[in-house]
């Protein structure tokens, strides 16, 4: 059979794959964890790609034989025309999955949600957006860290980041960036708020910033001691004696690009520290990630920077019980089921159209 650009590409996956699963059956490998993380999500990745290849492989080599034989029994004819179908199935599967992906699918994330247009009735909006996050998290067993919290009078959150995390090393479609990335943008809620006494529905939008979290392995990051200013300072709000007594929390700034992460939700200075810069780095990440996708023209995983009401990327209409996202025209009138976690049926419409651009641009 003549080699295709196809076919070489799945060969020199296969290699790599061997090689992979090579590396890691070596103990020495698992010494350094973030190497072995590495090498397992790309052994993730390549997983359906050779599985998928290797079941083509058979079907062809069956359907070979089947065609052969159809002449002396008629029987044959018929498996082989289930196999051509099945064959043509393993095709359009493995082009699919040959299609470059994005590099981040299977890292972890941070997500940040931010009150924006309606006052606390948009902090209350904000804490309901992260519960919403915290259980889908729970329901797919990621693990989930609060960051920073800047609570509001009522109860809501005026500023919530949270960092989840998948167990182990997850294939790239299974991955915490893969499911969580379209939820950047602005979410509009229509509802009574609490503080309305006549009984009017008001429209009100909280923002939601989705960022791969950085690793210490990310080349894209580096983060000079001389290029960041740190204060300290007494921390505000709701906490224990000595979280508002002294000078615990953090706010650095990132000289060359102008980021400013704070956190004050630890009692220690340091661990105040460590979770700001875990922001920082995915947020500079973040920053050179959209300068490079400017730079090519690809608006398609932008984010709405500004919450506003009108530049809304889903709406939760509490009195119809509905949610709607209004990129890919999604309407469903479960929103007390997606408010408890049940996000999968919004994401999944998200990513199937996501995976048809991506299928266009290829070919």
């Amino acid at each position: 059979m003549t080699s295709t650009p196809t076919s070489s590409r799945v060969a020199e996956f296969v290699r790599e794959y061997a090689e992979l699963e090579q590396a890691l059956s070596d103990p020495a490998v698992h010494a350094d964890q973030g190497r072995a993380r590495r090498l397992g999500r790309r052994y993730a990745e390549l997983t359906p790609i050779v599985t998928t290849a290797n079941e083509l492989a058979t079907a062809r080599g069956d359907l070979a034989a089947a065609r052969e034989l159809a002449g002396e029994d008629a029987s044959f004819a018929e498996e082989a025309r289930e196999l051509d179908v099945r064959v043509d199935e393993l095709e359009a599967r493995l082009a699919e999955l040959l299609v470059p992906r994005d590099p981040d699918d299977a890292k972890d994330v941070l997500v940040e949600v931010k009150a924006g247009e309606g006052g606390e009735e948009s902090a209350l909006f904000a804490g309901d957006l992260i519960r919403m996050y915290l259980r889908y998290a729970e329901r797919h067993g990621w693990k989930t860290e609060v960051l920073s919290a800047t609570d509001s009078d009522l109860g809501g959150y005026k500023d919530v980041t949270v960092a989840v995390k998948a167990p182990g090393s997850p294939a790239p479609a299974d991955g915490v960036w893969a499911r969580l990335k379209f939820e950047g943008g602005v979410h509009r809620v229509q509802r009574v708020p609490v503080t309305e006494s006549q009984g009017r529905v008001h429209t009100s939008a909280a923002g939601v910033f989705v960022t791969p979290e950085a690793e210490d392995t990310d080349d894209e990051v580096t983060i000079a001691d001389a290029d960041l200013r740190i204060d300290v300072f007494r921390s505000s709000g709701p906490g224990g004696q000595s979280v508002n007594t002294t000078d615990s929390a953090v706010r650095i700034t990132h000289l060359p690009t102008g980021i400013v992460v704070s956190c004050q939700n630890e009692k220690s200075q340091l661990q105040n520290k460590e979770q700001a810069m875990r922001i920082l780095r995915s947020r500079i990440l973040a920053a050179a990630r959209a300068e490079a996708e400017a730079a090519a023209a690809d608006a398609r995983r932008s984010q709405v920077r500004t919450v506003d009401r009108s530049e809304r990327v889903r709406t939760y209409n509490y009195p119809e019980n509905r949610i709607a996202d209004h990129r890919v025209g999604y309407k469903a009138y479960n929103l007390d089921a997606v408010l408890d976690g049940e996000l999968d049926a919004v994401l999944d419409a998200l990513a199937a159209a996501d995976r048809a651009e991506r299928l266009g641009a290829s070919s």
